[in-house]
């Protein structure tokens, strides 16, 4: 029975403080915000909020999205077009500059869209040509915040759609690394590209997203190990926003990407700061996971995030059996401790019970 409460007690805890699922829904408020995603469980509190709520749906949906929508369509339309005629170009510096620059206008036309309001700290630490930039993932957006402080090389999957073609576009142009389904499994040929990359010293910082899944805000959870892996410097990236203004976190298994657009474009505003922080390198005899969870821990305690052990594929994925195995090798750890006690008992027992026979044996030793 003992057994069987300790794991109760256990189960019971891991749903009341749920470290992993809560990480995959949007971020709790002190208070409302005037936004839909806030009147969950809404109440009638008093007329005059109800009025200013109605006034806030009014601008936020006939007067700031309408402005918003044109601002996307336009910076994208611009992004495809020119960095089309830039392709035709040959291969020269003139070409890498306006391309650039066409980045550049796209990327800050598209925060514009958002009503972004970003403040970036320690300038002085931005990534730098033949390294690797890393940040923690809460937004597809997370890319053009970024971007809108300097141009990067992207590294990920290939898609379709909307985003396939805006993908091509922008490697026409310039230096990004996209792969196929088959080819992002094969860890070696990532690490090959991305060492080639690195290795020129005239090619943009790669920008990468290690968590591989977007998390709410409220914490960082296990870095994957693989751009650790590579022999660079390191260029951690602190974002955290402001949930007040709107909420940035993207659920991707509850809306699909325009659905979030939209949302983001509906609401107030999108409100954060990106801190810079010094760059890093991997110490003598540190492994790649050893580095991947101290540069993760530096970014968590600037952000003021949670630092996470878990991966982010568990917003998807079953927990792998090894984790199982843990808890059964612990719980085998406790059984086999309890048997070696109840046995060291039983022989101290046993000689208490037996202290004549005890002294006899040990007169005849000494006679002996």
């Amino acid at each position: 029975m003992t057994d069987i409460f300790y794991f109760c007690r256990r189960g019971v805890e891991s749903i009341v403080d749920d470290e992993v699922t809560k990480r995959f829904s949007a971020q709790e408020l002190e208070s409302w915000n005037l936004l839909t995603r806030s009147s969950y469980n809404f109440r009638h509190i008093s007329l005059r909020l109800t009025a200013l709520w109605g006034l806030g749906v009014l601008v936020r949906y006939g007067v700031l999205l309408p402005l918003r929508v044109t601002l996307a369509v336009t910076g994208i339309s611009l992004l495809l077009v020119l960095t089309t005629l830039v392709a035709v170009l040959p291969n020269t510096d003139v070409r890498f500059y306006l391309s650039e620059k066409i980045q550049m206008m796209c990327y800050r036309i598209c925060v514009r869209s958002l009503t972004a309001i970003i403040t970036y700290h320690n300038s002085g630490n931005k990534p730098q040509n033949g390294g690797i930039c890393v940040a923690n993932h809460t937004t597809p957006i997370d890319v053009i915040i970024l971007a809108n402080d300097g141009c990067y090389s992207l590294i990920g999957q290939a898609h379709r759609g909307l985003m396939g073609m805006i993908q091509r576009a922008m490697g026409r142009s310039s230096q990004h690394i996209w792969f196929d389904r088959s080819e992002v499994k094969d860890r070696h040929l990532v690490a090959k590209r991305l060492g080639d990359h690195v290795a020129d010293k005239t090619k943009q910082p790669i920008l990468m997203f290690p968590e591989g899944t977007c998390i709410n805000n409220t914490s960082v959870m296990m870095f994957k190990k693989g751009s650790f892996e590579i022999d660079c410097t390191v260029y951690p990236v602190a974002i955290k926003y402001d949930p007040r203004f709107g909420d940035a976190f993207w659920n991707s298994s509850k809306f699909g990407l325009v659905t979030y657009l939209l949302r983001m474009m509906s609401s107030w505003a999108i409100v954060c700061s990106v801190w810079y922080l010094p760059p890093m390198n991997r110490e003598e005899g540190e492994d790649a996971v050893q580095f991947a969870n101290r540069v993760k821990a530096a970014i968590a305690a600037q952000g003021g995030l949670v630092d996470l052990i878990w991966d982010g594929g568990l917003k998807r994925a079953k927990v792998k059996d090894a984790y199982k195995e843990e808890q059964q090798k612990l719980y085998s750890k406790v059984l086999v401790g309890e048997q070696d006690q109840k046995d060291q008992s039983g022989d101290k027992h046993l000689e208490d019970e037996n202290p004549e026979e005890e002294r006899n044996d040990q007169d005849l030793r000494k006679g002996q």
